[in-house]
């Protein structure tokens, strides 16, 4: 296990980042494991967890080495996860395409290169650090590095373990879409902090993709719910023209309860209410931009097939005839729960490049989602949240339950010219007292 530092960024509270790499305990005996359509059509999309633990006993003692143990097995069962992206080199025989070309279908090649581990310290206590809504939280708390330019050197996750002066600790996961959605990527997680407190874990399937789907014909087009890009070669981020952000907020539960009132929706489920007033507004603030038509990306959890690593969230768009900015809340509410146009096989078998989180403005619904099952010392995290690199320039918005599960945490990923006007909207409205 190779040691390096690397400079903070600057400006940052978050200082002193220090990596390693943690592998398998043993030889992966599988050399390949096969990426499926769905996998393929997110793999310009990372997220990005970070998960906060109060000073205390849960985390006294807690050292970087006592939660790298745990890994050597974890990675055993986990074993893509240590992997690294390939494309079938040129010399090498190739699967024929339809037409006669050959695949440049990449596969992830089970070489137990292992994740990246980066310890890091933060001179804020972790109360001030939750309380400042204007720092790019998540940003700072998950290594930000891609897919990419160098493929074979790029590890799909790294986990970054940050010190608060208080003495609380952060765990912050950056993990690349295409191994699995938010559902895989939380159960994988959940499932190291089982052996971390010396439990059987959960059982883990991981069924490698031995065929290619039936995809559509090159010249389809794509899909309203994404929007094509690229073609991207081997550094796997789509450009966008403007800098991106994350805003997070937490919505409590009277602060839903208000919102349900108000909009006469006490029926409306949480995630469709929010997402329709995160709707209206981002409407208002881009005054010459329509945003009629929205994303939707659900994790339906009875619905999974049980493969540990799997990308099964449903995708599709909601469209709305007259302009959001002019419509009621409770009727986008309902649009967003009864008009949703489901293209989850469609978005799965387009050939091309795409990007899914913000080709339109995009909403994920995580409600499902088990956020805080990663326990230290039987402890839950205080708080979790979660964001996203790789979205598009129309942005997204990721809602997840709070740690009581009654009230939400909400993080919008938007044009960072547009964050101070969301900010103020919200204020003025939903985030209020009441």
């Amino acid at each position: 296990m190779g040691l390096e530092t690397e400079a903070a960024a600057s400006g940052g509270a978050v200082h002193g980042h220090r990596l390693s790499t943690v592998v398998p305990s043993s030889v992966t005996e599988v050399e390949s494991y096969g990426l499926a359509d769905p996998d393929l059509a997110f793999r310009l999309h990372y997220l990005r967890g970070a998960y906060y633990y109060a000073a205390g006993e849960a985390v006294r003692g807690v050292t970087t080495k006592v939660l790298k143990d745990p890994m050597f097995p974890w990675l055993d069962a986990y074993y893509p996860v240590a992997g690294r992206v390939r494309r079938p080199a040129d010399d090498q025989p190739q699967q024929q395409e339809e037409g006669g070309g050959a695949s440049r279908r990449p596969y992830v090649k089970c070489n137990d290169c292992g994740v990246r581990i980066v310890e890091a310290q933060c001179d804020r206590s972790l109360d001030e650090w939750l309380r400042d809504d204007a720092v790019d939280r998540v940003a700072q708390l998950c290594y930000d590095k891609v897919l990419g330019p160098e493929l074979f050197f790029s590890p799909l996750l790294y986990v970054q373990v940050t010190n608060f002066k208080c003495g609380a600790m952060a765990l912050g996961f950056s993990w690349a879409h295409l191994i699995g959605d938010v559902a895989s990527a939380t159960t994988c997680f959940n499932n190291w902090a089982q052996i971390l407190a010396g439990k059987k874990p959960d059982a883990i399937t991981v069924n490698p993709v031995k065929e290619p789907q039936d995809r559509a014909p090159a010249a389809a087009a794509p899909p309203r719910s994404v929007r094509q890009v690229g073609p991207i070669e081997d550094y796997w981020l789509a450009p966008t023209g403007v800098d991106m952000a994350c805003y997070s907020f937490h919505v409590t539960e009277p602060m839903l309860k208000r919102l349900q009132q108000q909009e006469s929706a006490a029926a409306t489920g949480a995630f469709e209410l929010i997402s329709a007033l995160l709707w209206q507004t981002v409407a208002k603030i881009r005054v010459n931009k329509e945003v009629k038509t929205v994303t939707v990306v659900k994790n339906d959890m009875s619905a999974r097939t049980g493969n540990s690593l799997a990308n099964e969230q449903t995708v599709g768009y909601v469209e709305t005839g007259s302009p959001p900015a002019k419509t009621d809340v409770s009727e986008l509410a309902a649009m967003l729960a009864k008009n949703l146009v489901d293209e989850t096989a469609a978005v799965a078998g387009f050939p091309g490049d795409v990007i899914i989180y913000g080709a339109n403005l995009t909403f994920v619904d995580m409600e499902q989602v088990n956020l805080y099952g990663l326990e230290i010392k039987g402890q839950r995290p205080a708080h979790v949240e979660y964001g996203m690199a790789g979205v598009g320039e129309e942005g997204a918005v990721l809602v997840q339950p709070d740690s009581d599960g009654r009230g939400r945490v909400v993080t919008a990923v938007l044009p960072k010219d547009e964050v101070g006007s969301l900010r103020a909207a919200l204020g003025c409205s939903l985030l209020q007292a009441p």
